[in-house]
């Protein structure tokens, strides 16, 4: 998939990215409010300390110890609060910054699982998951140690013109010119690199998605001697972060010696003038020697500042990546109608509340074996009758059967080019409806519209007699249970992942619906059996075993409507037929649709429907399609000269 790359050109819209950024920090106001007056405190400290050095200097020489003893003892007490600030500070800012992260962090994970598929299918997962990383790490780093950096550069910066202006005006006017150049020559360099540094995220993101594209698919380039062209692209992505890079630095890290080098020479400029004021009898010898110190230290804030810019810089890069993507608008639903799980109590149904769903989790997912066989005995105990249905307005709940209807639907995931043309077809409750095609028919794409994952163009999928644009999505979504072609595990028991499509399902329930898809045996012969630790995606299981828990987890949903993407292509023909035979009991009342290049798998389906370009070409049972010699004839005695 191909990754987001930037151009190198300036930041569309910085004043809205540093504007959210300010609003994740107002949320914790109170805290950098404390931290900018212990920087200030910390800060004030450091110049009047410095500025100590006029009595203490001007006691020396006149031989008077006791202004010399004061001098000092002042001065240690005010750096010792200046180090005691600085500590608090830098503690505050730590846990605030944190708090900041993990606000950013949190509301970015929570847009990016309200974002459309669509999203998905044109960003690479290496660049998405770059935000969460490289990006959001540029601005830890920024956070940490520019915010207060800032403040205090700033204080000593002012505070450090206002004391040399009052110890000597005529000098200053030589310090202030040269803050002036300083200054400019921090905005030419930054304006130049800030552009390199919004490159070098985007190509930072592009890489990281070409690095997990390629080692995730590490066995597939093996296979195809792929080693030496990956390299070569490797390279080429790695060569423009090099430059981007390369031209971010090359700009930033002028900055500090430059500076630098200006305020050697304003130092230089200053001691040889004062020098002679001194002789002239104009300036006291303490007030030149804490003038000096100072002029010494005029180039510590801009210089502190210069080096903070380069976090600065990465941090708005990075910024401006993350909130690009939190201010893409949402997934739409406009769903309105509820569909809910029910029971039946006293010949009427019931909606299963959510505090009831939960204390029932609660007691289903306690730890250790006694709870497990606490949880099994009581759901043998309540074998209460649960079932599907769709709430009306006045709140009464209506049967879910499972109708589905497809009223000449057009689609197009590009609006220009549609890939389904006036696809009209029904599934009545309980029916098994298959489609077979060539690929890029248009098969995935008909399930993809039955569950909401992208609208139609035109036309309409009716569902018991409603719309499904009219279905709120996560309802729609609950009450479907899909097996896709790619399976996906995720880190937990194996009993974990096929509960991932019940959260609430007892052991029990687990166990029966491993049993449905033949899954069981194959667990039970696990180190850990159902307590068996899945990791890496299921890696240390086969295709075949990783499928049968996909079907599992789609079993002990027990929806009304199941969608079987392609279910059986990654397990050998043995387990196909076990599959099968498991699956007729899953299938028994419930409208299925099956989407299978081995046709074997449909030959038992109420209908089958034959797609070419978008289009059903052919419709009707497996022996009335043999019949006809068409299409599907073709494919079929295709599928058994190719075995």
């Amino acid at each position: 998939m191909a990754a987001r790359t930037y151009s190198g050109k300036k930041p569309e819209n910085m004043k809205k990215t540093v504007g959210y950024f300010l609003s994740y920090m107002g949320r914790h106001k109170r805290m950098l409010f404390v931290v900018a007056v212990l920087v200030s405190a910390s800060a004030l400290c450091n110049l009047l300390g410095t500025y100590m050095i006029r009595p203490v200097v001007n006691g020396l020489a006149d031989g008077n110890v006791g202004t010399l003893l004061r001098g000092v003892l002042l001065a240690a007490g005010i750096f010792a609060i200046g180090a005691l600030s600085a500590w608090g500070y830098s503690q505050t800012m730590v846990k605030a910054s944190q708090k900041i992260l993990f606000d950013i962090r949190r509301d970015l994970f929570s847009h990016i699982q309200t974002l459309p598929l669509k999203f998905f299918d044109s960003n690479g997962h290496g660049d998405i998951m770059s935000l969460f990383t490289n990006d959001i790490d540029t601005i830890s780093d920024a956070l940490n140690n520019s915010f207060a950096m800032v403040i205090q550069s700033f204080i000593q910066m002012v505070g450090t013109l206002t004391i040399l202006y009052v110890l000597n005006w005529r000098l200053s006017i030589i310090v202030t010119v040269c803050y002036g150049i300083m200054l400019w020559y921090i905005k030419f360099s930054g304006s130049r690199s800030k552009a390199y540094y919004a490159k070098q995220q985007g190509s930072l993101g592009a890489l990281n998605s070409y690095i997990e594209e390629m080692i995730s698919g590490q066995k597939v380039v093996k296979v195809f001697n792929h080693e030496d062209a990956s390299f070569r692209e490797f390279c080429e992505k790695n060569e423009a972060l090099r430059q981007a890079g390369t031209g971010a630095q090359g700009y930033a890290a002028t900055m500090v010696p430059v500076v630098v080098s200006i305020s050697y020479i304003n130092c230089a400029i200053v001691a040889v003038l004062g020098g002679l004021l001194a002789l002239q009898g104009k300036a006291d010898l303490g007030s030149l020697a804490s003038y000096l110190v100072f002029v010494r230290q005029a180039a510590l804030p801009i210089n502190q500042f210069t080096q903070q810019s380069n976090f600065l810089l990465a941090a708005l890069a990075g910024a401006e990546r993350v909130f690009k993507v939190m201010d893409l608008d949402p997934e739409v639903d406009e769903g309105k109608v509820e569909l809910v799980r029910a029971k039946k109590k006293d010949g009427r149904l019931e909606q299963i509340l959510a505090n009831e769903r939960e204390s029932r989790r609660e007691k289903f997912l306690a730890n250790g074996k006694a709870g497990k066989v606490e949880a099994v005995q009581e759901a043998e105990k309540n074998k209460e009758n649960f079932s599907w249905a769709w709430k009306k307005p006045d709140g009464e709940l209506v049967p879910l059967k499972g109708d589905v209807r497809f009223e000449h639907v057009d689609f197009g995931y590009d609006p220009d080019r549609m890939i389904l043309k006036d696809i009209s077809l029904y599934a009545k409750p309980g029916q098994k409806i298959a489609f077979v095609g060539s690929t890029g028919a248009g098969k995935t794409t008909i399930t993809n519209l039955i569950n909401r994952f992208y609208e139609v163009q035109g036309g309409s999928v009716i569902y018991d007699g409603i719309d499904v644009r009219e279905i709120s999505k996560e309802s729609l979504r609950h009450s479907l249970g899909i097996v896709l072609q790619d399976t996906h595990l995720f880190t937990g028991t194996v009993a974990d992942n096929i509960r991932f499509g019940k959260l609430d399902a007892t052991m029990a329930e687990v166990v029966k619906a491993a049993k449905i898809a033949n899954a069981d045996s194959f667990i039970r012969r696990l180190p850990q059996g159902y307590d068996t630790m899945v990791t890496s995606d299921g890696a240390h299981l086969s295709q075949g075993q990783r499928q049968l828990l996909a079907i599992a987890r789609a079993a002990v949903a027990d929806p009304p409507v199941l969608i079987l993407d392609e279910a059986t292509s990654s397990v050998d023909t043995r387990t196909e037929a076990l599959i099968e035979k498991g699956m007729d009991q899953l299938m028994e009342g419930r409208t299925v649709f099956v989407i299978a290049h081995r046709l074997s798998t449909v030959r038992n389906s109420n209908a089958i429907m034959v797609l070419e370009r978008g289009k059903i070409v052919e419709r009707g049972d497996h022996e009335e399609l043999l019949e006809q010699k068409g299409k599907y004839y073709q494919l079929y005695h295709g599928m058994f000269e190719l075995s």
